[in-house]
């Protein structure tokens, strides 16, 4: 009778060989974090917009993954070990690489320690992203302990890439000379370092991502990602509600725990504004969860900001006119879209919705060989009121106040008159950015506000979806009128 391996071992030596077996898996899970990294929704997001952009920004609450997520997507790009679904841009030989903290020692013990493994102990080298098996060599930096300075990265074309760490605190001379491929700023940097990326980077066509949480308020390099237009930067938001690994207790603990001036960059990712915001209160005051149902009797208008290179915009108000509460249920933006097609998306929302439009939609387009905008929105099958949005306040024609229409929707916030959706995130991300600056409104990334604030003035053209009951002609009867 032939023995098996089990009829020949003791229970101890099974026991023994199985604690070894899942200390092999647990080292060589360690030795490839890269293997196992699952992005979030808003990761992927951002990782997308690289094919796109060459410099993007990750501007999100504390503790969401930034870091984690600038790392990744660093190890992909020395590696070329791309998961099949990568969705952003891709590298087919070997890259020049920095990644940068604000000081040595925040570069040592958070962006080393992502990409390469906790720095105190060199036996760990080889546990953090860039997985084990394609670290070549590495040197280590002059005067900091257990920091690094270069390293050599197995790249699957065959070649091998480099990777060297930076901080912010050494000046911009040292970001001056070199030409790279990938540039990852961990944190924000001072806006010469940070104009040192693209320009380390435009022989290569390489790209430039940095990761932050923005508590220094619109500083130079948010407002060059937030205001400034060009075609290469992208922006991707995220808040706390963004992370999964967080339970509905985690959240509401770390919420507590933050100093209320800082709590909407730590939690919404969101400029500290200060007095510059246009609409000063918590988000949480005006959001709801979508109506099951909105009942046939409230009138409805949609307001349009019209746009091309900045984004055209939409929205649907529901009008609870018994308790006089408005209600955003729909929200719409895209860029480098005609007026057609953005009437297109929009008839599905209602044949009979009325839509609202800014003065400047009686001026002519290339586009439209010399018809208003307005006209054109008609001619594509839109219900447009007579004229543009304004205050009803006696005047010829009205007001067209952009400060009275803010105070009326604000008004509306603070005293409970105000409901948004709170699946519309587009229109929560402006409504976070949306500012003054020396005292006026900062007409940028306000498409969604613009389009809110022309179907709030307009709210007197507000109608019910449910067309009106057939008109039927009376007839005389003995004790007199009724209905025939």
């Amino acid at each position: 009778m032939l023995e098996t391996i089990a009829d020949t071992i003791t229970l101890e030596q099974a026991r023994a060989a199985l604690e070894r077996l899942e200390a092999v898996k647990s080292q060589r899970a360690a030795e490839n974090k890269l293997a196992s990294f699952k992005a979030y929704k808003k990761q992927t997001e951002f990782f997308a917009a690289g094919k796109m952009h060459r410099e993007r920004l990750l501007m999100a609450a504390n503790r969401f993954g930034k870091t984690e997520c600038g790392a990744a997507e660093m190890s992909y790009h020395l590696t070329g070990l791309y998961p099949p679904d990568w969705p952003g841009k891709r590298f087919d030989k070997p890259v020049r690489a920095w990644a940068a903290g604000v000081t040595s020692e925040t570069t040592r013990d958070v962006v080393q320690a992502k990409l390469i493994g906790p720095p105190f102990t060199e036996a760990e080298w080889g546990q953090g992203m860039v997985p084990k098996s394609c670290i070549v060599d590495i040197a280590p930096a002059r005067g900091i302990p257990a920091a690094i300075d270069t390293v050599s990265i197995k790249h699957v074309s065959g070649g091998t890439s480099a990777l060297q760490f930076k901080s912010f605190e050494r000046g911009r001379e040292k970001w001056q000379g070199a030409a790279c491929e990938v540039i990852w700023f961990d944190e924000e940097c001072p806006a010469d370092i940070y104009s040192e990326g693209p320009t380390r980077t435009n022989e290569t066509g390489g790209i430039v991502f940095i990761t932050f949480t923005p508590l220094d308020g619109v500083t130079e390099v948010v407002r060059r990602f937030l205001h400034e237009k060009n075609p290469d930067r992208h922006v991707t938001q995220a808040t706390i509600d963004d992370a999964p690994h967080f339970s509905a207790a985690d959240k509401k603990r770390i919420v507590a725990s933050y100093l209320p001036h800082e709590a909407e960059a730590r939690i919404k990712g969101v400029p500290v504004l200060g007095s510059g915001r246009i609409f000063p209160i918590p988000e949480e005051s005006i959001s709801i969860a979508p109506l099951a149902s909105i009942p046939k009797h409230w009138p409805r208008i949609g307001g349009l900001d019209f746009g091309y290179e900045h984004p055209a915009a939409a929205v649907e108000l529901a009008w609870d006119r018994d308790n006089d509460v408005v209600y955003v249920i729909r929200a719409w933006r895209e860029k480098h879209t005609t007026p057609v097609l953005h009437a297109a998306a929009l008839r599905s929302w209602g044949k009979r919705l009325i839509w609202t439009w800014p003065r400047d939609g009686r001026r002519e387009t290339l586009e439209g060989a010399g018809i208003s905008l307005a006209k054109q929105y008609t001619a594509a099958g839109l219900l447009m009121t007579r004229t543009h949005a304004n205050i009803d306040d006696g005047t010829p024609g009205g007001s067209v106040s952009v400060e009275a229409g803010l105070m009326d929707m604000l008004d509306r916030m603070q005293t409970g008159k105000f409901r948004v959706y709170n699946t519309l995130n587009d229109w929560f991300e402006e409504f976070r950015l949306y500012h003054r600056k020396d005292g006026k409104v900062v007409k940028l990334y306000d498409d969604l506000m613009a389009a809110t604030r022309y179907a709030v003035m307009m709210l007197r053209e507000a109608k019910t979806l449910e067309p009106p009951p057939p008109f039927v002609m009376p007839r005389r009867t003995g004790g007199g009128w009724m209905a025939s």
